[in-house]
């Protein structure tokens, strides 16, 4: 192949269709967004990849070594409608220069099989995209061993892009996050509590362009927040990693003691819930945020009927969105498999539920304000002036700071069965015995292990580890469990 063609990887981003019939100015600036957070989310994998803006894509150009990791952060990425993976070569002026091309890129994988090939071109050319087409259709028929030209029902589609003197030959299109880019429709404040339906609904609002804060609420101590820190952080890290956002912790202890005080029964779960809406409230203004985000869904619990909703809401004076509010169980949990959030929400303990009893399925407005004149506001005050608060980004370093569990990094001291934790297939190798158990398996398997044993458990980060460290200590008194943490 000569100097002048030789060939370019990268990837030719589609945009979201709502993007593309937005005014100019919204559309110039939507684009801009999506240009800005790809840049800054990919030069974290190499200074080598280049990104460029045009009104109605954007391309990515990689070296070959990166293209697996590049491909994962657009298939992440709001406000991509598809991917198409592409080779490209310059200089391609005539019919001929295209054919063999076509042919080394092509040939192998039409051979024995039938095949179309479907050309858009534009710019000046004395060919049609129809001459292309049935030129370099013969070409490939008659020098690539394929069987046949099939126009309808081919196993394989051949499709290029040829614009002014550029070659496009596209290998495989995906399809993107859709949505609108990071950034675009300003921030929100999402009650994290860790489960399916915070999760979700954390995701949908970053799918739709809002950058999403974090405000969690413990209820039950160290492993508690340590275990919704880790799944906000993967959220972050799968689908919003352009931007810096923040995750605030509120401890809720001495607010349910208060509650269990002064509320009756039958109303505690809606006044909890009315307790954290007023302090999320507090939070985002301080923040200036100007709206909350929850995972309620209609009817799902006692809670959330739709007078128990409006119970709640009357002591808000912000917007809450919450996208899952016609949506059922299984089409949330749809939803967190393919994000890959159920196995974090599976192993996640419900606390919010504990203080229910006989729950008032459709409140009064008057039996909540007499409820609501015995409370003492000073201990949620008290709560939300200890708020502590951390971006993302630093949840990594703020757990491992604030380790509760024992890390281990050097192995020849003391004898150790290493538990390898992490969801893949792979497992750790080391002069230790290792053994194989994911995390969402770990509460049922690890009972089952001898108890005169130490146990270290691993996972890459060390975040999963010392969260299911501190739940088996704490839950189960295993007292013969710490962390694995290798230096780097």
């Amino acid at each position: 192949m000569s100097q002048e063609t030789l060939n370019k990887q990268k990837f030719i981003l589609k945009l979201f269709p709502e993007i593309m019939i937005k005014g100019s100015s919204a559309k110039r600036q939507m684009v801009g967004q999506l240009y800005s957070n790809l840049v800054s989310i990919l030069e974290r994998i190499s200074k080598d990849i280049f990104v460029r803006k045009y009104s109605d894509k954007i391309e990515v150009f990689t070296p070959k070594e990166y293209i697996v990791n590049t491909r994962q952060y657009l298939l992440d990425t709001p406000g991509i409608e598809r991917i198409l993976e592409v080779t490209q070569f310059d200089n391609i002026d005539t019919i001929d220069k295209i054919k063999p091309i076509a042919k080394d890129f092509f040939g192998s994988s039409i051979k024995d099989k039938s095949f179309v090939l479907r050309v858009k071109r534009s710019g000046k050319h004395e060919f049609t995209s129809t001459d292309i087409e049935r030129e370099v259709g013969g070409f490939l028929l008659a020098h690539a061993e394929a069987s046949k030209v099939d126009l309808k029902n081919a196993d394989i589609k051949i499709k290029m892009e040829l614009i002014n003197t550029q070659l496009n030959l596209i290998s495989t299109t995906y399809d993107g996050l859709s949505g609108f880019p990071l950034g675009s429709g300003g921030d929100i404040l999402s009650l994290m509590s860790g489960g399916f339906d915070s999760t979700v609904a954390s995701y949908l609002t970053m799918k739709r362009g809002l950058k999403t804060h974090f405000v969690f609420f413990n209820l039950g101590g160290a492993a508690h927040e340590i275990g919704v820190k880790q799944v906000a952080l993967y959220l972050w890290s799968k689908f919003g990693s352009s931007h810096r956002v923040k995750f605030v912790t509120i401890n809720f202890e001495d607010v349910v003691s208060e509650i269990f005080n002064s509320t009756g029964a039958t109303y505690m779960g809606v006044t909890l819930k009315r307790l954290m809406i007023m302090a999320s409230q507090k939070i985002a203004k301080d923040m200036e945020i100007d709206a909350l985000l929850t995972g309620e869904s209609v009817a799902q619990v006692s809670s959330q009927t739709l007078r128990n909703l409006a119970i709640i809401d009357e002591v808000s004076d912000m917007l809450i969105l919450r996208p899952l509010s016609t949506m059922n169980k299984p089409e949330i949990i749809n939803i967190a498999s393919k994000i890959g959030t159920r196995h974090f929400a599976e192993n996640m303990p419900e606390y919010c539920g504990v203080i229910s009893q006989n729950p008032i399925i459709h409140g009064s407005f008057k039996r909540i304000k007499k409820e609501a004149q015995r409370f003492n506001y000073d201990i949620l005050d008290e709560a939300i002036e200890k708020a502590q608060s951390i971006y993302v980004d630093e949840i990594v370093e703020d757990i491992n700071t604030k380790a509760h569990v024992e890390v281990v990094k050097d192995l020849s001291i003391d004898s150790f069965t290493i538990i390898d934790i992490r969801a893949e297939d792979e497992c750790i190798e080391t002069s230790s015995k290792t053994i194989k158990i994911p995390f969402h398996k770990l509460k049922t398997e690890f009972s089952k292990l001898p108890k005169d044993k130490q146990y270290l458990l691993y996972c890459e980060k060390g975040i999963m580890s010392q969260l299911h460290a501190q739940y088996l200590r704490d839950e189960l008194n295993c007292k013969n469990i710490r962390v694995y943490r290798p230096d780097s």
